[in-house]
């Protein structure tokens, strides 16, 4: 399979090595509504993971996997038996009623308007685009062409994640004062993107889903150390205006521990969600309680009165679900209710619009503006 640029004219030739059963084959553009079948372009480590979610889902009918190196499709063929593989973007476009975009993010643009355009609807991996003009190319395609555009922001889906946005929705953190990140780990480095791209989608689309906002100015810093030129190491700050929150996100590929971890602290309770953590999700009942202002003037700046409150520390009992599996089956929901997706085209264009400041605050070491939107889901079709 050869991956296109936007516009460039999709592979019209099928490819001789397709593996598919024949009585199972349907006419094309026909979209079976109860059972979907889905193709799966890219079966790297991503990939994989879909192809081995979706292969087990009862409502999905087809797995197609699409990848340009016979190789990995033989690997794939091997493990999982019952799916079908083909080096041809356009032949599995004309048997599938939805397409997993899971190739590197440089491709992500070109695979899902070929995609799109075909009239399939698509799930793209993280980052949706590697630009802002991409993303919105592809939500005004998808728009044109009646068909559904999801970002795969795996978070958002996790069980912990939403279990937290329901405690601070109902107030239960008081104001929201800062949330701070950190996802660290020693690797993988990767040569399509740096370790912003790699990893601080994940932290921006989860507070983005926790505020129900998005940035409205970014600033960041980053450095290379291990492999050349390439940022393994950054820093970033977002201010959230309309919600008065600030955010932190700490992200590296040169760190000796593993860390995946969101620190809500407001006015009431603070919340730590470890990923990594048996307790995924745990609220500490304690703070800090201020003198009030009437005060200060009668005690040394540097002798402030304050207060602090330590509490019951409350692990919350939540079902855990894998969220690839749930984002997944939210896919395959959206395909046959014919439903706009919770993370659809517009939560990824902004996440990818506050990846673009972030890269222009490090070349230039100014605080990027940006036009707060809501993350919502849109409207339906």
């Amino acid at each position: 399979m050869t991956f296109s640029t936007p516009g460039a004219a999709a592979d019209a030739e099928p490819s001789s090595n397709y593996t598919s059963t024949p009585d199972r084959r349907r006419q094309a553009g026909r979209t079976d509504t109860l059972r979907p079948s889905i193709a799966i372009v890219g079966c790297g480590y991503w990939g994989s993971k879909h192809v081995r979610v979706l292969s087990t889902m009862a409502n999905v009918g087809r797995v197609v996997v699409v990848d340009h190196a016979p190789e990995r499709l033989k690997g794939i063929g091997a493990a999982f038996p019952n799916v079908e593989t083909t080096t041809s973007l356009a032949e599995a476009l004309a048997e599938v009623d939805g397409v997993v975009v899971a190739t590197p993010p440089l491709h992500h643009a070109a695979v899902a308007l070929q995609a799109i355009r075909a009239g399939r609807h698509v799930l793209v991996e993280k980052p949706l685009t590697t630009t802002s003009a991409d993303a919105r190319l592809l939500i005004e395609e998808a728009r044109k062409h009646r068909v559904r555009l999801m970002t795969g922001h795996t978070f958002e889906f996790n069980p912990a994640v939403r279990e937290l946005r329901r405690r601070m929705d109902e107030g239960e953190l008081g104001t929201i004062y800062y949330i701070d990140s950190a996802r660290l780990n020693l690797g993988l480095y990767r040569s399509d993107v740096d370790v912003v791209w790699d990893l601080a989608p994940h932290d921006i689309s989860i507070m983005n889903f926790l505020l129900r906002a998005s940035p409205s100015t970014v600033s960041a810093w980053g450095s290379s150390h291990a492999c050349g030129a390439t940022k393994d190491l950054a820093y970033m700050r977002f201010q959230y205006a309309d919600r008065d929150v600030v955010g932190y996100a700490h992200v590296s590929w040169l760190d000796p521990r593993k860390v995946r971890r969101v620190t809500v602290v407001g006015s009431k309770k603070m919340a730590v969600y470890n990923d990594l953590a048996e307790e995924r999700l745990r609220i500490f009942d304690c703070g800090v309680d201020g003198a009030a202002p009437d005060d200060l003037g009668k005690v040394a700046q540097f002798e402030r009165p304050v207060s602090y409150r330590y509490g019951d520390i409350v692990s919350p009992n939540i079902h855990f679900e894998e969220p690839l599996g749930l984002q997944d089956r939210h896919f395959i929901d959206c395909i046959r209710a014919d439903a706009e997706p919770m993370c659809d085209g517009v939560n990824g264009m902004s996440v990818v619009s506050v990846l673009e400041a972030i890269d222009r605050s490090m070349a230039t070491g100014q605080v990027i503006q940006l036009a707060g939107q809501q993350v919502e889901p849109a409207m339906a079709l």
